[in-house]
């Protein structure tokens, strides 16, 4: 991708899997997402030894913007990197819960090689519903 917007989601994914907790799997991994409203938000996966506790890098950055933007949060979109030699693909919890905050997102994967991957949302979890939520009444 040679857009500039890419260019700083990636290097974001990139600084950001610098900083995983991966001891275990030894497997870091970066997320950079641009939020509708045009702001940037960063996180790594975080292992524990009890393993389903890790929380992986797609939901680290989805939570954080939604503790700053509030439930009106909505995905624009999103750069995964692992040091990896191919890129890698979010893991189905992170497709469900990135699905949850953007029916029509691009989701760019990327990795030490330099080698892209680009997938929409619908791509990554086909049919799935659109989101509705209840109403207050």
């Amino acid at each position: 991708m040679a857009s500039a917007e890419y260019n700083i989601l990636i290097e974001k994914a990139k600084a950001a899997s610098s900083k995983a907790y991966a001891p275990y799997s030894k497997f870091a991994v970066g997320c950079a997402l641009l939020s509708s409203s045009g702001q940037i938000y960063s996180a790594c996966n975080v292992e524990n030894i009890s393993f389903g506790l890790t929380i992986c890098a797609e939901r680290a950055a989805i939570f954080k913007a939604i503790s700053e933007e509030g439930p009106g949060f909505n995905i624009r979109r999103v750069v995964i990197y692992t040091s990896t030699k191919n890129p890698v693909t979010p893991c189905g919890a992170c497709r469900q819960v990135l699905k949850e905050f953007g029916n029509d997102f691009e989701i760019l994967c990327t990795c030490k090689s330099k080698k892209e991957l680009l997938l929409s949302i619908n791509e990554l979890l086909p049919q799935s519903p659109a989101i509705i939520l209840p109403s207050e009444d």
